[in-house]
């Protein structure tokens, strides 16, 4: 498998790569880059998802990976996240033992429950699936946010003392 390509300026924050000035140059000039000046929520999300994406984006936007283009992955994360949060109050609700009043019938409810868990499991695992790859897209895991290099302002280089000065 191909390595993905590093965009020029952090193949120059990395000091790896000698690239001289045309060849930096027209490397940059051919690298695409996406705006991130109209970064708002979807319609479909709620008050509170929008709350909750607006949050998220900020902080993205903070250390510099987030775009326009970032919106809609974003949005689906936090809707499944959403999702995934009522699933599993849904699933704490959920009593395996039968009422004491009404022992008559207490096998029939217990299947019923137990069907019901294991199909509000299934639905959580899908969500739970989805929110982490939604996740890893955005850097928003420890893995991801480990594998991001950003690079950062170039620092000055020390002076050389034995260099002849001119």
């Amino acid at each position: 498998m191909a390595r993905p390509r590093e965009p020029i300026d952090l193949v120059a924050a990395k000091g790896r790569k000698h690239l001289t000035k045309t060849e930096y140059s027209n490397r940059k000039n051919s690298e695409v880059t996406a705006p991130a000046d109209n970064i708002k929520p979807p319609a479909f999300l709620s008050k509170k998802e929008k709350d909750r994406f607006n949050e998220i984006a900020r902080q993205l936007l903070d250390i510099g990976i987030m775009t326009n283009l970032d919106c809609d992955v974003l949005a689906r994360y936090v809707k499944a996240a959403a999702e995934y949060e009522k699933v599993t109050r849904q699933l704490s609700k959920i009593k395996f033992m039968p009422d004491k009043k009404s022992w008559t019938g207490a096998e029939e409810q217990l299947m019923e429950q137990t069907g019901k868990y294991n199909y509000l499991q299934k639905i959580q695992a899908r969500l739970e699936k989805q929110c982490n790859a939604d996740a890893r897209e955005l850097g928003l895991t420890i893995s991801s946010r480990c594998r991001l290099v950003i690079p950062k302002e170039k620092e000055e280089k020390p002076v050389n003392k034995f260099m002849k000065h001119a």
